[in-house]
């Protein structure tokens, strides 16, 4: 403590612990925001984190339309996912697996019967 002032030297001062559900709640909101493109009847994304010190590994499961650019999605959700839980958390996250769970056609039921190979 410094002389009389009352005031706590930082080194001295509590900590505080973001627990890892809202740490995955960001991410699944940030996984949400990086797609392009949601399908109507997708899932919204689902996050599971594991946070030790202030790094968080990030698994993102979600629903993507197809077709599309699967792996430039997949890169866009991770790194949003990392500039997101940075920002927010202030953790760093030094691996986001994404797992796309279904793939939904794009425009579903439009194509003449037979037409599709």
């Amino acid at each position: 403590m410094r002389g009389g002032t009352g005031r706590v030297d930082p080194a001295e001062r509590g900590r505080t612990r973001i627990a890892d559900r809202v740490v995955a709640k960001i991410a699944a909101q940030a996984a949400k925001e990086a797609v392009d493109e949601r399908p109507d009847d997708a899932a919204p994304p689902r996050a599971t984190v594991a946070v030790h010190n202030d790094t968080a590994r990030v698994r993102v499961s979600l629903d993507l339309t197809y077709p599309c650019d699967i792996g430039r999605q997949c890169g866009s959700v991770r790194r949003r996912v990392t500039e997101r839980v940075r920002a927010l958390a202030g953790m760093e996250v030094p691996e986001v697996a994404v797992q796309v769970e279904r793939l939904h056609p794009s425009g579903a039921g439009t194509a003449p019967q037979g037409s599709i190979r």
